[in-house]
């Protein structure tokens, strides 16, 4: 009866996860984030609610889990590339945009400074025990918040933007370490040093991560039924956490640590989706679902002091994120201001991670710990509702992307002429000697911008790396190397390169970077016009080619093809859906977001384009 009673729980909180969702989409809640529409449903099904779901170990082990994963996955979110100084000298308002690392770093100094007073004065309340405890908790930011909302947004590229994430990325890494500081001096027998081995262990392990990631043999083990990249991501994991657990840390800083190096190595894009679908998918919704399954809402609020504590707190973390963003004034008017510190006050996992522990070591109560969780809940759904409302949105945003194009040749300088002025703002570049053009090509009929060389430091100076898209196409392999290596880590994401060496050209396809070779193109075009002529006709026709449109039309959202008004005779080829590739027929329906890959005559094209567009 008991194994019946565990496999019923647990049975229910997995519809629960499943179903959280699909109720989000069909009541158009997307303003709440999914983790706090789980914490929800479990408050229903469990000691809140309905109280149906009974603990056991199945479920234990499970959102134990799921929470050592969140924390891995957290770790894995964090791009370090937002860290390397960036001295583009882009105006705004007439002024020099602020170097935004120093900035966040200084408004990251202020929310600890002010969320220790604040803690300060509430222990001289009465209403904490511990300041430096409640210092970390009123302090922390939510990655999982900040990162899809700023995407959402589309101002992640932006000045403001890098400022607000390398913010929330200094918060979840001090925090978390902070943290685990503070358990080891707490507990009895802790010891502060050992921490230093754990540190040292993630250091070894990445240098032996980056040896052997590329070797032949580990390459060849990479798919199939093998895929040893995920093992080792999964054993790199459960060895971190081991060994934090056996040094006398919190088992959610091993993970957190095994998912900064696992981020440090740039593993393939392939690798982490599938380690958020695992994540996400399973074992981290169960774990939101048990935390609103064991808060007891009822029991909480019986406690006069609770009741004060919740709008005092957040109260708290609004003045902790608001009053240090006003730094942002000398650069920004105050909508921005405003704007970014509410995305700054979004908190959940490391509130519920502290929480957890805060209660396990004995600082805080169990009523004190559902306080913070449900504290949690609610700024994680009043702070993204005020950004959206205060921050000021482009109402219309430029459809052109900017083209940056390095290196003129026999390839790059039609290109310039070629693309659909309407679509792209392209940019030439090369050095200021013409004789390094090619002979054959007429220069006067196009526009080249004059550069010293192709050094790094030059073409940041040029502020050639600022761009939507980055075609590099110099005479030099090693050089479009480097250049594209170095595009990638400032955060650029549309990276078009020229490499004829095999070697280098399956080293940047692994760093998910575009990589074309006139040599190899044209082998591959022979062999398609041998063996597919209809297929490369499609290529080499001057007037028809394959064109890219976006659906952004919700007119035409779940439109079947066979219902479109028109099409002319463009003709729908493939359509990219995430990460799923299509091939359309009839009744095939285009969702919004789709990237439909087209040919067919130019106006026909055009006349799509604004039709979806």
């Amino acid at each position: 009866m008991e194994g019946h009673t565990s496999v019923t729980s647990l049975i229910i909180v997995l519809i629960a996860a499943f179903i959280t969702p699909i109720i989000l989409k069909r009541l158009k809640l997307n303003i709440i984030p999914v983790v706090v529409a789980e914490i929800i449903v479990g408050l229903i099904i469990g000691k809140s609610g309905f109280d149906i779901v009974e603990p056991d170990p199945w479920i234990t082990i499970l959102s134990t889990l799921g929470f050592i994963f969140l924390m891995f996955l957290s770790g894995v979110e964090i791009d370090f590339s937002v860290f390397k100084s960036n001295n583009k000298k882009k105006q705004m308002n007439g002024q020099k945009q602020p170097n935004s690392f120093f900035v966040a770093s200084i408004v990251f100094g202020l929310i600890l400074l002010v969320s220790y007073l604040i803690s300060f004065g509430l222990e001289l309340a009465g209403l904490v025990d511990n300041v430096f405890f409640m210092t970390l908790v009123i302090s922390t930011i939510s990655l999982g918040v900040v990162v899809p909302t700023l995407k959402e947004a589309e101002i992640m590229k932006t000045g403001i933007g890098q400022i607000i994430l390398i913010v929330a990325v200094l918060a979840d890494l001090v925090t978390m370490i902070l943290l685990a500081v503070f358990v080891s001096f707490h507990e009895e027998g802790g010891n502060t040093w050992l921490l230093l081995l754990l540190f040292a262990a993630g250091v070894l392990l990445y240098f032996g991560g980056k040896f052997f990631r590329n070797r032949p043999f580990f390459e060849s083990l990479s798919t199939g039924t093998v895929q040893i990249e995920t093992r080792a991501i999964f054993a790199l994991l459960m060895v971190l956490v081991g060994l934090s657990e056996s040094l006398g840390a919190e088992n959610i800083l091993g993970a957190f640590l095994a998912g900064v190096l696992v981020s440090l190595l740039s593993p393939k894009k392939e690798i982490v989706e599938q380690l958020d679908s695992f994540g996400y998918g399973f074992l981290i919704p169960i774990f939101f679902v048990m935390v609103g399954v064991d808060l007891d809402i009822w029991a909480l609020f019986q406690d006069k002091t609770v009741i004060l504590l919740i709008p005092l707190l957040l109260i708290g973390l609004l003045a902790s994120k608001l009053l240090p963003a006003l730094v942002l004034k000398r650069w920004y008017d105050w909508k921005t201001v405003l704007g970014s510190g509410f995305i700054l006050t979004s908190t959940l996992s490391l509130v519920v991670a502290a929480a957890e522990i805060g209660q396990r070591i004995g600082v805080i109560n169990n009523t004190m710990a559902s306080a913070l969780i449900l504290l949690a809940v609610i700024a994680c759904i009043i702070t993204p509702i005020l950004f959206k409302k205060v921050f000021p949105f482009k109402e219309v945003k430029s459809t052109r992307k900017t083209v940056k194009v390095v290196g003129a040749n026999q390839l790059t300088l039609p290109l310039t002429n070629e693309l659909d002025k309407n679509e792209f703002e392209v940019c030439l570049f090369h050095t200021k000697k013409s004789e390094n053009i090619d002979s054959e090509v007429d220069r006067s009929r196009f526009r080249v911008i004059g550069i010293n060389d192709f050094s790094l430091e030059e073409m940041e100076k040029n502020d050639i790396f600022n761009t939507d898209v980055l075609v590099i196409s110099t005479n030099n392999d090693e050089r479009n190397y480097e250049i594209a290596k170095h595009a990638q880590e400032l955060g650029n994401d549309h990276i078009v390169t020229r490499i004829e060496s095999p070697a280098l050209s399956k080293q940047l396809k692994e760093y998910n970077i575009n990589v074309f070779s006139s040599f190899f193109s044209t082998k591959a075009m022979m062999k398609a016009m041998v063996q597919s002529p209809h297929v490369a006709d499609i290529f080499t026709t001057a007037e028809e080619g394959l064109i890219e449109i976006e659906m952004h039309n919700r007119d035409y959202h779940q439109v079947e093809l066979r219902r479109f008004p028109f099409l002319g005779d463009a003709i729908i080829v493939r359509i990219y859906r995430d990460n799923e590739s299509i091939i359309p027929h009839g009744d095939t329906e285009v969702k919004f977001g789709d990237r439909l890959i087209v040919t067919g005559s130019d106006e026909s094209i055009q006349e799509l384009r604004d039709m979806l567009g």
